[in-house]
């Protein structure tokens, strides 16, 4: 038995890191995995989970854009009938302060980050009622906790995330009643394809960036790590948690 048998699941961001990971495991764990993204190789990352005996099924979704969510929860629900579990992970991170940043900057990050969750909620929250309940996972970062190196020096990321956060504990007191869990998810240093492409190539080689913060070694995780705390939160094991800051960090906010 899998730990999400029968669970309909949309992630977003899952065409690599975090949501990728998540996509894969909670195949593994029996789901039935709607995975959205805006890139093309969405497609063969699906591909290769079905070919790995996972249930699992590309959407293009635009998480700014309200009418792409409606497209994408409608299509779920003609194809299974019921949402049960929804993954906001899509995110990006535009490294500027203050000062730095740009009108566009400030509103390209807080559109996808805080607007996107936003929306999911809003599009799927309606047939989790329907369906007598539902979890939501939302992933928040260390930034919206700590200040200074956390944030990676993007001030927009960090008020997303920090957003992101009030947020998830705002609906999960609104819709307790309605058996629909909302938590979210604080990721630390993460090594994924995101790092690699900006010229880090080895866990170790970012850990090393990050000693003195994490304490554990190697000072940074991997995608995985976060996968498997959204599918302890995705799961029925946590029926009695809602509203939880679950911090995956190697300890760096325990330091500060």
């Amino acid at each position: 038995m899998g730990r999400l048998d029968n669970k309909v699941v949309i992630i977003t961001g899952a065409a690599s890191g975090m949501g990728l990971a998540g996509a894969q495991l909670f195949a593994k764990e029996g789901a039935k995995v709607v995975a959205t993204d805006v890139v093309d190789v969405l497609e063969e990352r699906v591909q290769e989970i079905v070919n790995n005996g996972g249930d699992a099924i590309a959407l293009k979704l635009d998480v700014s854009k309200q009418e792409s969510w409606k497209e994408v929860v409608e299509k779920t629900i003609e194809k299974h009938g019921k949402v049960d579990v929804l993954v906001n992970n899509a995110g990006i991170h535009i490294a500027k302060g203050i000062l730095e940043a740009e009108l566009d900057d400030w509103n390209k990050v807080l559109a996808i980050n805080t607007t996107g969750v936003w929306l999911g909620m809003k599009e799927v929250i309606p047939h989790m009622q329907k369906n007598g309940g539902g979890s939501i996972v939302n992933t928040s970062s260390i930034a919206a906790i700590v200040g200074g190196f956390g944030d990676g020096n993007g001030a927009a990321y960090s008020a997303s995330k920090g957003a992101v956060r009030s947020l998830t504990k705002h609906a999960a007191q609104n819709f307790g009643e309605h058996n629909i869990r909302v938590n979210s998810v604080h990721p630390g240093a993460i090594y994924t394809g995101m790092v690699e492409a900006a010229g880090i190539h080895s866990q170790e080689e970012m850990g090393a960036i990050y000693e003195g913060r994490a304490a554990l070694k190697p000072y940074a995780g991997e995608a995985m790590d976060i996968a498997n705390a959204y599918l302890y939160l995705a799961s029925d094991e946590s029926k009695y948690v809602t509203g939880l800051e679950l911090v995956v960090d190697g300890g760096w906010v325990s330091r500060s």
